[in-house]
């Protein structure tokens, strides 16, 4: 009498296939990916950033985090004045912000120690602009970090302090962008 052998097959996972292990370059190019489309920016402009925060003194991943979020558009989705920071950088680009009393139309703008950041007179007259977009986010209870100072009754804020990696909470493994680009 012959015996059949059983074979135990390997079930797969449902859907089909496994995804295959991702590896190191691609963790470190996902990151680098979903930073850039976390502040809107392409690539170009994003080295540049990285080359500026590798020439200043400090580390550099934090250095970077700490310039991404100096930018205007940044600046202004973060006091509250606009819903996304696609939004931020529309507002600005159409020449509605102030920076220290100036006109600002470059969302790219570095803000610094010191700066106030408000709409322009004729912005806060258009009554629909105000309703739908910058009311609209005050009113939600998102909190304005610590080196921002946000005066919602002028529609004016104020950069207390650069900000520094322990103010930024978004789970960003800036390390990884380090590691990408120092190949």
């Amino acid at each position: 009498m012959v015996q059949k052998d059983t074979v135990e097959k390997k079930v797969a996972p449902k859907g089909g296939k496994r995804p295959p292990k991702m590896s190191e370059y691609g963790r470190q190019l996902q990151e680098k990916q979903k930073v850039k489309q976390m502040y809107g920016m392409r690539e170009r402009q994003f080295r540049r950033f990285f080359a500026n925060a590798v020439q200043a003194q400090g580390a550099p991943g934090d250095n970077l985090l700490s310039l991404l979020e100096r930018r205007l558009d940044n600046v202004f989705y973060r006091l509250k004045m606009a819903t996304t920071r696609t939004q931020a950088r529309q507002v600005i680009v159409h020449g509605h912000v102030l920076v220290n009393g100036r006109k600002v139309s470059s969302p790219s703008f570095l803000v610094s120690e010191g700066d106030e950041i408000s709409l322009i007179p004729s912005a806060l007259e258009q009554k629909p602009f105000m309703e739908q977009v910058v009311d609209k986010r005050l009113n939600l209870g998102i909190k304005v970090p610590e080196w921002l100072e946000l005066d919602k009754k002028v529609y004016k804020g104020r950069v207390l302090r650069l900000p520094v990696r322990t103010d930024i909470q978004a789970p960003i493994e800036d390390h990884l962008i380090v590691e990408l680009y120092s190949k």
